[in-house]
């Protein structure tokens, strides 16, 4: 059981999250900070409470008004150029400590005069600093029409960071990305992953490979849907997005779609893997540290986070080019491999929970001893 510092018991703290609308990593990161800030109210654009975790629910969770548009929690991504006004709406109260989790808009709520901001950045926002052609398409005339208001976006988040007083960053790739978009420093603390949950099993690996994934054009599943419909290799896909149809139509039968599944069942899938498969360039990437948790190799596209946390030759494999070939090619490798699920474990190890507390307790000083900014 992670602990957490003494100190953290005597700060005031607000907590401030894009939106809450379900569990993926950044929430996973709040889940933590919402155990160690046990009073912490939580400011958000939107929240559906259901779909969140006891310890997130507990908390007082305040929204904006984007709340109460009907239909808000399926379509909120159409409202992002109503989301700075909404984020700036907020009224948070007087408190020591300003933490918020962003890789949208949430590093842009106004705090009090005299408190200190904390952004645990995911990234800066990647609508409209990079990946625009993986989030909207490559529609000529919706780049046209999208560009005006995409560059106000990228104008106002610049402006914005001036709030926060320290950035922390998810990786060292995401560090490199707040200093070209913002012109500020930030230290790194990698995110927490369950290593006490995602343990090796004892069965030995099945006869498929495995991705665990939203299924969206920037995670690039389809690269591993036509190089697996080439290869005639089981690939199990877990996960579920707006690509979920169209992956289906494209894949051979060699390829078994299972749609959402509960963290039990994802356990049993890692322990029971050949290798994960990872073809998209993420900020860092919690799916392949949870693989290597249970000692499974993970094969992964050689850009982003994934060169943090994958060490090659000792737990996975990496392939240069973002083509069927080159994935291939890659996936050969690793069955030529012999792994030691003991020595992929360790690498996870160093991504624990424990390790993501110590870490950002360090940063949460560096908060409280930097000049403010305003």
């Amino acid at each position: 059981m992670a602990t957490f510092p003494n100190e953290w018991n005597t700060l005031q703290t607000v907590l401030a999250h894009d939106w809450l609308t379900g569990m993926r990593g950044g929430e996973r990161v709040l889940e933590i900070l919402c155990r160690a800030f046990a009073d912490a109210p939580i400011y958000t654009l939107l929240s559906k409470p259901e779909a969140l975790s006891p310890d997130i629910r507990r908390h007082p969770i305040h929204t904006s008004p984007l709340q109460r548009i009907p239909g808000i929690h399926r379509n909120y991504r159409y409202f992002l150029p109503f989301f700075p006004s909404a984020i700036e709406s907020l009224d948070v109260p007087e408190a020591d400590l300003l933490i918020s989790t962003s890789h949208c808009v949430a590093k842009g709520i106004k705090s009090r005069p005299g408190m200190r901001h904390l952004c645990y950045c995911f990234t800066p926002v990647r609508y409209a600093w990079f990946l625009y052609d993986d989030y909207f398409g490559g529609n000529p005339l919706k780049k046209m029409l999208l560009e005006p208001f995409l560059k106000r976006l990228r104008k106002w988040d610049h402006r914005v960071s001036a709030r926060v007083t320290h950035f922390t960053a998810i990786s060292h790739h995401v560090q490199r990305r707040i200093e070209n978009c913002y012109g500020r420093e930030a230290d790194v603390v990698y995110p927490p992953v369950n290593t006490d949950m995602f343990t090796p099993g004892d069965a030995e690996p099945g006869d498929f490979d495995l991705i665990v994934s939203a299924l969206v054009p920037y995670k690039r599943v389809d690269l591993a849907v036509r190089a697996y419909s080439q290869m005639k290799r089981r690939l199990k896909i877990v996960g579920t997005g707006t690509e979920y149809e169209t992956l289906q139509c494209m894949a051979t039968p060699n390829i078994e779609f299972l749609g959402w599944q509960p963290d039990e069942a994802i356990l049993a899938l890692y322990r029971s893997c050949r290798c994960l498969i990872f073809p998209g360039e993420e900020d860092f990437g919690i799916v392949p540290v949870e693989a290597q948790a249970c000692g499974r190799p993970v094969v992964a596209y050689a850009r982003g986070g994934a060169l943090e946390t994958v060490v090659e030759g000792i737990s996975g494999v990496f392939f240069e080019e973002q083509n069927e070939d080159s994935l291939r090619e890659a996936v050969e490798e690793c069955d030529r491999h012999s792994w030691n699920p003991a020595a992929i474990r360790k690498n996870a190890e160093q991504f624990s929970e424990q390790k993501f507390i110590d870490g950002f307790a360090k940063s949460i000083r560096q908060c409280l001893t930097d000049h403010h900014r305003s």
